[in-house]
C-alpha cells in the first residue's frame, strides 16, 4: 500500500496544500498560504480536530432532534468537515456548500471523496443567499475567510437580514468569527445580528473572551432559544473548553456596539503573525 503524498496546487485565491497526516490513516490537513482552513478524517467524518469546529459540531448536535436529518446550507468550504460531519451524524440530511474558490473545490472533490447528500456550488456567499429561496434551510453555517479575513460584505445587516429570509422560522444561523480585543469587529457582529434575531449566543474560550489572545468565537443566532444548557455542556467537555455567553452577560459585551451598514463593512482584523499559521 502506497503512502499518501501531500498534494499542493495553485487555486484561485492563493496555493492550496493537503498535506496527509501521520497519525491517521485518512486523515488530511488543508491549508491555503499556510493558513489551517480544514482538517478531514475519512474513516471517521464525526473527528472534529480544530476547536472551532467542534464548537460549530456542538451547536449542530443540539439543533433539532437528535438524528434529524436537516437543510444546511454551508457558505464556505474549505475541504467540507462540516459537512461530512451532518452527513454522517444526520442520515439523510440535504446540504448545500457555497465556496467562492473554484479551483480550491475542484482540488477537494479530486482528492477527497464527497459523501452523498451535498451539493457543491463556486460562487460567491452573498451572491448565492440574495438569490435562495426564503425559509428554505434549517441551518446555516458561515465560515467564509478571505485569506484569514471574513469578508465585509458578509459582515453587514443587510446581510444578516438575507440569512434570516432564507432560514426556516426555527432555523439557526452560525458563523466562525475572529478578533482580539477590544473586539470592535466581534461586538458588531454581534449587535448586527441582534438587530434582526431575538435570540443570540457567542461560543468562545475564556482567554479570547478576556483579551489575552487573538482566537475564534461562534455566533450562535435563532429566533427561538437553543438548548444552552447541553450546549454549554458540550462546549465545557472539549479539551480546551469553551464559555457560552449569552443574556445580560452578552449584553453586557456588545455594549454601545451598533450595526453595521453596507457602506461602513470591513473585513474581520488581521491575526497577527503566527495566530493561525502553521509549519
Amino acid at each position: 500500500m502506497t503512502e499518501p503524498v501531500p498534494v499542493s496546487r495553485a487555486v484561485d485565491h492563493g496555493t492550496a496544500k493537503l498535506m496527509p497526516d501521520v497519525d491517521r490513516e485518512r486523515a488530511w490537513l488543508l491549508t491555503v498560504d499556510g493558513a489551517p482552513q480544514s482538517y478531514v478524517d475519512l474513516d471517521e467524518p464525526t473527528h472534529l480536530e480544530f476547536e472551532y469546529a467542534r464548537r460549530l459540531g456542538h451547536v449542530l448536535d443540539v439543533v433539532g432532534d437528535p438524528g434529524q436529518a436537516l437543510d444546511v446550507l454551508h457558505l464556505g468550504g474549505g475541504a467540507l468537515t462540516l459537512p461530512r460531519y451532518v452527513a454522517a451524524t444526520r442520515p439523510g440530511a440535504r446540504q448545500d456548500v457555497v465556496e467562492a474558490d473554484r479551483g480550491l473545490l475542484e482540488l477537494v472533490v479530486e482528492q477527497l471523496p464527497v459523501p452523498e447528500g451535498i451539493a457543491l456550488h463556486s460562487a460567491d456567499a452573498r451572491a448565492w443567499i440574495e438569490a435562495a429561496p426564503a425559509d428554505s434551510v434549517d441551518v446555516l453555517v458561515a465560515d467564509v475567510f478571505g485569506g484569514s479575513r471574513v469578508p465585509a460584505h458578509l459582515t453587514s445587516l443587510a446581510y444578516a437580514r438575507e440569512a434570516e429570509r432564507v432560514l426556516r422560522g426555527s432555523g439557526v444561523y452560525l458563523a466562525n468569527l475572529a478578533d482580539a480585543a477590544p473586539f470592535a469587529f466581534l461586538r458588531s457582529q454581534l449587535a448586527t445580528f441582534a438587530a434582526v434575531f431575538e435570540e443570540l449566543a457567542l461560543i468562545a474560550e475564556p482567554g479570547v473572551l478576556r483579551g489575552r489572545r487573538f482566537g475564534n468565537a461562534v455566533l450562535v443566532a435563532s429566533h427561538q432559544p437553543a438548548d444552552l444548557a447541553a450546549l454549554t455542556r458540550l462546549t465545557a467537555s472539549d479539551a480546551f473548553p469553551a464559555r457560552v455567553e449569552h443574556g445580560p452577560g452578552l449584553r453586557k459585551f456588545i455594549g454601545g456596539a451598533r450595526p453595521v451598514r453596507d457602506e461602513d463593512a470591513v473585513p474581520s482584523p488581521e491575526p497577527p503573525d503566527g495566530a493561525f499559521s502553521i509549519g
